[in-house]
């Protein structure tokens, strides 16, 4: 690092912003480093051009010496425990299932940057609540075997020691987790039952979304759904359907059922409406101008049931998460007349 700490701009940098040249010579010499990175080490007076702090929208000349005092990259984050309350459906001395909450992180990503962007997610909840929980994940993902997305809700298993993590891996990885899920979708589903075998693979367009497009990537996904309830309401047909996924890919059950024609009702990034309008008011003479709209703000999406076996006591555990309010309140105003 002391080599790279003192910079002479060269000629052909002139005209150039500091703040963009120290980011593409650190990427170029260290390791990709961003604007708003450099940005902060401006911020924080750890850029210095001929010894003086400098301000990020400086044109550089050519020649000047640049000091950057600081580090390039953040130290590692550290999940740190907070009082936020949590819905503990089991416990005992190896693991933990817990129901959790639409809008609740399971863990900070690893290239968050500053402290307030770890905090309030399902680690900081559950380090407060267990104290101690297995290291197999690393430092920001203490005790987590499995995720679930952001908008999705219910049961999560949770490791408190290494030994519990490693033997809860194996099962997810041998598909002897039973998950099942409960989810509201789009249409009226043709069949009382079926199965979506597509393999799922990062979207190579748009990198926040998952594909079933064929690709190199793909990972084998298999999903298989049964119709609970047919909804034909005045917002339009719907299909609360119960999935059990034999796999755990990632938004699989939002991409598979987005691939049949069937997107989970509140899931924009598949194809499912943001809100939905009072269809009967927007037909022929009777046009309304203000219809009646519906807006859930998350996805229709919970994990309502595991099963598996103790990795030390071996009993079959069956554990359930009933709908949250705010979705056993959605499908009342949807059948409301």
């Amino acid at each position: 690092m002391s080599a790279l700490r003192a910079i002479e701009v060269p000629q052909e940098a002139r005209g150039q912003r500091v703040d963009q040249f120290v980011a593409q010579f650190l990427t170029a010499h260290l390791a990709a480093v961003s604007r708003s990175r450099v940005q902060l080490l401006i911020d924080q007076g750890d850029v210095l051009v001929n010894g003086t702090a400098a301000k990020a929208s400086l044109k550089l000349r050519g020649g000047e010496q640049i000091t950057i005092t600081g580090e390039p990259h953040p130290a590692p984050l550290k999940a740190v425990a907070e009082a936020i309350p949590l819905d503990v459906v089991y416990e005992d001395a190896d693991l933990a299932v817990v129901n959790k909450p639409a809008g609740m992180m399971v863990h900070a990503g690893s290239g968050q940057s500053d402290d307030a962007r770890s905090r309030g997610t399902l680690v900081n909840a559950l380090l407060y609540r267990f104290k101690k929980l297995s290291s197999t994940g690393g430092e920001l993902r203490p005790g987590i075997v499995h995720r679930l997305d952001k908008s999705t809700s219910g049961l999560i298993v949770v490791a408190k020691n290494d030994g519990a993590h490693a033997a809860l891996g194996a099962m997810f990885a041998g598909r002897k987790m039973q998950k099942t899920y409960l989810a509201l979708v789009h249409g009226s589903l043709k069949r009382e039952k079926g199965t979506i075998s597509a393999a799922v693979s990062r979207d190579p367009v748009r990198r926040t979304r998952m594909t079933t497009r064929a690709s190199d990537e793909g990972r084998s996904a298999i999903s298989h759904y049964e119709v609970v309830q047919r909804l034909a309401t005045r917002f339009g047909k719907f299909t609360l359907i119960r999935v059990r996924i034999e796999t755990g890919r990632t938004h699989q059950i939002r991409v598979h059922m987005a691939s049949i024609g069937h997107a989970v009702v509140g899931d924009t990034l598949y194809g499912g409406a943001g809100q939905l309008t009072d269809q009967t008011t927007q037909a022929g003479a009777k046009r309304i101008r203000d219809p009646e709209r519906l807006k859930l703000g998350r996805n229709f999406l919970h994990s309502a049931r595991l099963e598996f076996t103790h990795p030390t006591s071996g009993k079959v555990l069956q554990l359930e998460a009933p709908l949250p309010k705010e979705l056993t309140d959605f499908l009342k105003r949807l059948e409301s007349v």
